[in-house]
Formats: C-alpha cells, sequence, structure tokens
C-alpha cells in the first residue's frame, strides 16, 4: 500500500531532521564515507606504498629509490598522525575541550535539555 502525500511529508521531513541532528548516524546508515575515512584510507595507503618501495630499494639495491619509499610513508604516518589530531568541523565541537559549540546545538536537544530540566528542578527554576 502507497503513502500518501501527508505520510510522504512527513517522512521528507523526519529524514531531514535526522540528517541534521546527527549526520554521523545518516552516514552510518547509508554506507557513505566520510571525509576523515577517506583521508585515514589515502594515509594508510601512502605508508603501505612507502614500505613497499622501501624494501623494493632494498631488494634491488637502489639506495634512491629506497629513500623514496622512506620519505613516502614518513608522509603517510605524518599524514595518519595529523588527521586523527584534528577534529571535524562538520560535528560542531570547539577544537580545545571538544565541547560542543552553543550556537551548534540542535533544537530537538534543546527541547529535551528543557525537559529535563523540568522534571529535575520543576517549573520553578525555569531560568536555570
Amino acid at each position: 500500500m502507497p503513502l500518501s502525500e501527508h505520510e510522504e511529508r512527513l517522512l521528507a521531513q523526519m529524514e531531514e531532521q535526522l540528517a541534521k541532528d546527527d549526520p554521523r548516524l545518516v552516514s552510518t546508515l547509508t554506507g557513505s564515507r566520510t571525509r576523515k575515512s577517506r583521508s585515514t584510507l589515502l594515509s594508510v595507503s601512502l605508508l603501505l606504498i612507502g614500505f613497499i618501495t622501501l624494501f623494493g630499494g632494498l631488494i634491488s639495491q637502489t639506495i634512491p629509490v629506497g629513500v623514496l619509499g622512506f620519505v613516502i610513508a614518513l608522509f603517510g604516518i605524518y599524514r595518519l598522525i595529523t588527521g586523527l589530531r584534528q577534529p571535524s568541523m562538520k560535528e560542531g565541537k570547539n577544537g580545545k575541550n571538544g565541547r560542543k559549540i552553543k550556537g551548534g546545538k540542535s533544537s530537538l536537544m534543546s527541547k529535551l535539555e528543557q525537559r529535563w530540566e523540568k522534571r529535575q528542578f520543576g517549573d520553578n527554576n525555569s531560568d536555570y
């Protein structure tokens, strides 16, 4: 049984809200890779290519090939370490302490926080 137009619009709105609230969940469910995982994959690939080139240079006893392999592997390690340290700006996190930026909160989260505060402190402390 097909969905009605109203149900299709509600479903589209729910999908949009989910994509705004939790993009990591959406990317996990759809199977799409994020930029960070692609960067990590590239770094590991560079590392492996560097090691293969390094060992190829050692086996063939060609010093420039071995040095080139070492430089490629070193660059792969550098990219891997710096890529893992830097937080993604899409996540809306502050780089210093990893907390969420105040303006980055979604309306759903703020509503849930308000409900939680009402349960914990009652309505008389609504400005807490």
